[in-house]
């Protein structure tokens, strides 16, 4: 029987009002110090940060140091309870808990490329917001396949649309969805195309910019000298990226990696293939807010079950109801 726990970690638009302000009224130091360190990194206090309504957390320089905290103090509430992951992927924004967690980098240097992260793409997605007239973003299409999705827009381009609507299918989400990136024009025009091919919704993303598209350039430009100083270290634990899909071998490509993920799509359905095919866990945990990738999961038809780990009431009742995280834990609760 497989006995490990693999850790899969949301990126943005799984944000809330509240989020893991339960996790530091119920855990212990660890989670009070990852606060800390969020708090100054970001320059914010992040207690009171987690309070703000759902619109100051969409934007990206503010969403990326709370996901992260939110992240990184479900692992550690878990770690509190017995429970350490035996490999670990994030999502987009999610992969650099994702190294913190696998030994990649430190907790402090995570907090600090993730707010300098934020920052590029938030100044990069304000200009293309200027020039275009409009907020570009992302927006997930539901009922076509991905390779459905990428036909349509290699298709369109041949068409020489004029400038500014440009399309990127940015988020290979499973076989049923596909997310894209693009201008607020090119969204909006891509939306009714989308619809008449066939697909069922196009739904815009709570997101600030059109993530994971060569729109993206300037920002990982900005943010490469702040990744070029970061020490990172060969993983302690299986570990998979999501610009290749596969699993990651080393400090350096892990560094390599983090920067192409900027403007590179995330191959999710790769990634969740390299894993299923990996094996040696018997159990997922969505470690942080929302329930997007347990979906996702769901979706790959992997027979291993995806449970909730986001707040403290999830975590609690995985070792009240559950005999797999009873063994996991060792009978700590």
């Amino acid at each position: 029987m497989n006995t490990g726990v693999f850790f899969l970690f949301p990126g943005q638009g799984a944000q809330y009002q509240g989020m893991a302000l339960d996790l530091l009224e119920s855990g212990g130091a660890g989670i009070k110090r990852l606060f800390e360190l969020a708090s100054d990194s970001s320059g914010r206090d992040m207690k009171a940060l987690m309070r703000e309504e759902a619109g100051t957390l969409k934007r990206t320089d503010i969403s990326q140091p709370a996901i992260t905290l939110a992240n990184l103090a479900a692992a550690a509430y878990l770690a509190e309870k017995g429970v350490s992951p035996s490999g670990c992927a994030g999502f987009s924004l999610g992969e650099y808990a994702a190294l913190t967690a696998a030994g990649v980098i430190s907790a402090e240097d995570c907090f600090a490329l993730v707010t300098e992260r934020g920052k590029a793409m938030q100044e990069a997605a304000e200009k293309l917001s200027a020039a275009d007239g409009g907020a570009p973003g992302m927006a997930a299409v539901i009922g076509l396949a991905p390779e459905q999705v990428e036909a349509l827009i290699a298709g369109w381009k041949e068409e020489k649309l004029p400038e500014g609507q440009e399309l990127w299918a940015a988020n290979i989400n499973s076989h049923r969805q596909t997310v894209i990136s693009g201008t607020a024009r090119a969204l909006k025009n891509g939306a009714a195309r989308f619809s008449e091919a066939g697909a069922r919704r196009v739904v815009p993303l709570a997101v600030a910019g059109p993530f994971h598209s060569p729109l993206m350039e300037e920002a990982a430009l900005a943010f490469k000298p702040f990744l070029e100083k970061a020490a990172f270290r060969d993983p302690v634990l299986p570990l998979y990226s999501n610009v290749s899909g596969k699993q990651v071998h080393s400090g350096e490509e892990a560094k390599r990696l983090a920067l192409a993920q900027i403007t590179s799509p995330v191959r999710w359905t790769d990634e969740e293939k390299a894993i299923q095919e990996a094996g040696g866990f018997g159990a997922c945990l969505e470690t942080g807010p929302g329930a997007v990738l347990r979906g996702l999961w769901k979706d790959s038809g992997s027979p291993v079950p995806c449970y909730p780990a986001g707040t403290a009431e999830d975590i609690k009742k995985l070792f009240a109801t559950n005999d797999f995280f009873k063994e996991a834990a060792n009978g700590i609760t």
